[in-house]
């Protein structure tokens, strides 16, 4: 797989190919993540990714606790979606960039800054209750002002681009979809617990703070996309975790 697509690209397209073929015909449950993990030799992250590819398409249908089964043999439209960074990876690059990012900022930031950021947590605390797309919106611009508050522009425009690109990958909106289906929202106490952080000017803590955030996010990512039955999905689900919220 290393011909410059990403690896969910690639094994998407090779499920394509065999949906259309026939070898997992309309109402056939594809294998499970592990399976397809093993036979492709990426994380099951990656092959995550792909069954979110397959979704849009309106090849697959997630039906939690039984698996991902075949719906139409042909995309929606007759060709494969537009695709975009996968939502792990984006995750995976924000974790390890922003948690430094808060790092830094705890030994630059202003007490204006420091206001502002208590006001945007405020923001979210209200928009929580009645409208979440816009505590959405406030939770970039928090993150956002950490960024800027470190007065180093191509920290700022490394996460910017990064919230840029979550913004438009269609497999990050329909993650965002289920995600919201499920009433998951902005934290208010994990942005406070990195508030206080840089309130005491402290890097470690603050590093710590957003990548504890970061790794509950990612957690509320694969919660939304679980589909294999309980008991094995429960121990995947785990191992994902451990995966992605480990230093």
């Amino acid at each position: 797989m290393s011909d410059g697509r990403r690896r969910y690209e690639k094994i998407a397209e090779e499920l394509r190919a065999e949906i259309a073929s026939g070898t997992y015909p309309v109402g056939q449950r594809l294998p499970s993540e592990r399976d397809l993990a093993q036979r492709f030799k990426v994380s099951r992250p990656s092959v995550r990714e792909a069954t979110i590819a397959l979704e849009l398409d309106g090849l697959v249908e997630v039906r939690y606790g039984s698996g991902v089964h075949v719906i139409a043999t042909v995309p929606k439209g007759g060709v494969a979606g537009i695709t975009d960074f996968g939502p792990f990876e984006l995750l995976e690059a924000r974790r390890a960039i922003e948690s430094e990012t808060c790092a830094l900022a705890a030994r630059r930031i202003t007490a204006e800054q420091l206001s502002e950021l208590t006001s945007l947590v405020s923001e979210m605390r209200e928009e929580n209750e009645h409208n979440v797309a816009q505590s959405e919106d406030a939770d970039r611009r928090f993150h956002e002002l950490i960024a800027e508050s470190t007065g180093n522009s191509a920290l700022f425009a490394a996460v910017k681009t990064l919230w840029d690109a979550r913004q438009r990958s269609p497999q990050y909106k329909l993650l965002s979809q289920k995600v919201r289906a499920m009433g998951v929202k902005p934290r208010i106490d994990e942005h406070t617990r990195v508030v206080d952080a840089l309130k005491r000017g402290d890097s470690n803590g603050a590093r710590t703070a957003m990548r504890d955030h970061l790794a509950r996010v990612i957690d509320g990512l694969l919660k939304a996309t679980e589909a294999e039955a309980h008991a094995r999905a429960s121990a995947e689900i785990a191992e994902k975790r451990r995966k992605y919220t480990t230093a």
